[in-house]
């Protein structure tokens, strides 16, 4: 007997479960509709679902809508449709398709959080997610943050995402549906290998687990180390940025002013004591900074930025730095001065990539 495993949930919250109809998806309904209802240890929280139609595949996605239904319907579950236009949306913000499709399911668990008809959403991610996930950013060169992979509770501005399936398999899932006779909806596009997660579950996973039976579970426990090593850093950051990282630019008499650039934010760097740090502070204390302006660097930026203040690392060994007055441009409008002791860090807001959500969303009233 599958048991869920244990939640942030307290009795009086309100549940709301991410339905596609899938069989991972499937079996947490299951799971979570059992353990709601055990005599004496019920979780007693108020359950939903919500299930997002990104009409993808036509007759197939409405024939998946049409599936949740109904199993809504015999557990008795007040049911959230959204129907979204993933497509538009991915044309518009020149996204991959299931960049889109991500963003779009997230818009719709925040309006259920913002309109309190659910004070947590729970998604069926799988530890064969995390280490595909994990993976994926692996191969597209992720940062550590990036190799933590999915987070177990993901909190939103307006409320959490938990995630309870995280440590168990996919296969172990859906032999708990067949031997309850529970069917589930397949999706054609899992076996599209244009995309990227696809090909690895398919091709590049089998031909890893002949080296190492176990590699789900070791890029699992690698999204673990690195989830814990990212919070260690950022209640360091927490306490070392505001020690060094200087607002603005220095006035004549003392003290600091912001930019005379309208909308221009600045923030600069002690180039001494920023050359003083180790190399691992050193890139933390640099992205940070650019993150305070809303910019994102890349591992090759952080280390062109490190050799412009002249700063020795493996890309530049021999690192001069730059002279004073001198000017780099990078991306998003990120421009850096470097000064006789300083490095600013400066960017006009307008320059600032904008995600202004698409107006795609057709939210359907819950069907009770």
């Amino acid at each position: 007997m599958m048991i869920l495993p244990p939640t942030s949930l307290r009795p009086g919250d309100r549940a709301c479960l991410a339905l596609s109809g899938g069989a991972d998806s499937t079996a947490l309904l299951l799971l979570v509709h059992a353990a709601n209802a055990l005599p004496r240890q019920a979780l007693g929280v108020g359950l939903s679902a919500v299930h997002v139609n990104h009409t993808l595949r036509g007759a197939e996605s409405d024939a998946d809508q049409a599936f949740v239904e109904a199993l809504c319907a015999q557990f008795d579950l007040p049911l959230h449709i959204f129907r979204v236009s993933t497509e538009a949306r991915s044309q518009a913000y020149r996204e991959s398709i299931e960049e889109a499709a991500r963003t779009l399911r997230y818009d719709c668990f925040a309006k259920l959080l913002t309109e309190r008809a659910a004070t947590h959403i729970l998604t069926a991610h799988t530890l064969d997610d995390q280490a595909e996930t994990v993976l994926m950013k692996l191969l597209r060169g992720a940062w550590l943050e990036g190799l933590a992979g999915i987070a177990p509770v993901l909190q939103l501005s307006v409320g959490p995402v938990l995630r309870p399936l995280l440590a168990t398999r996919r296969d172990d899932l859906r032999s708990f549906l067949t031997a309850r006779n529970q069917p589930w909806r397949e999706d054609s596009s899992n076996a599209d290998e244009r995309f990227t997660r696809n090909r690895l579950r398919h091709t590049v996973f089998p031909l890893l687990r002949q080296e190492n039976p176990a590699i789900d579970h070791t890029l699992a426990n690698l999204a673990e180390l690195a989830r814990e090593e990212e919070a260690r850093w950022t209640a360091e950051l927490v306490r070392i940025l505001p020690q060094i990282v200087l607002p603005g630019t220095p006035v004549r008499g003392g003290g600091r002013s912001s930019s005379t650039t309208p909308g221009e934010q600045t923030r600069a760097l002690e180039l001494e004591r920023l050359r003083s740090l180790d190399p691992a502070l050193r890139r933390r204390i640099l992205r940070a900074t650019a993150r305070q302006l809303g910019v994102r660097l890349s591992f090759e930026e952080t280390e062109r930025v490190l050799a412009f203040a002249g700063c020795v690392s493996r890309s530049f060994p021999a690192a001069t730095p730059a002279k004073p007055g001198t000017r780099l441009n990078l991306a998003h409008g990120l421009t850096l001065e470097r000064t006789l002791r300083e490095l600013r860090l400066s960017v006009v807001a307008e320059n600032i990539p904008k995600m202004d959500r698409l107006p795609t969303m057709e939210p359907r009233p819950p069907k009770a």
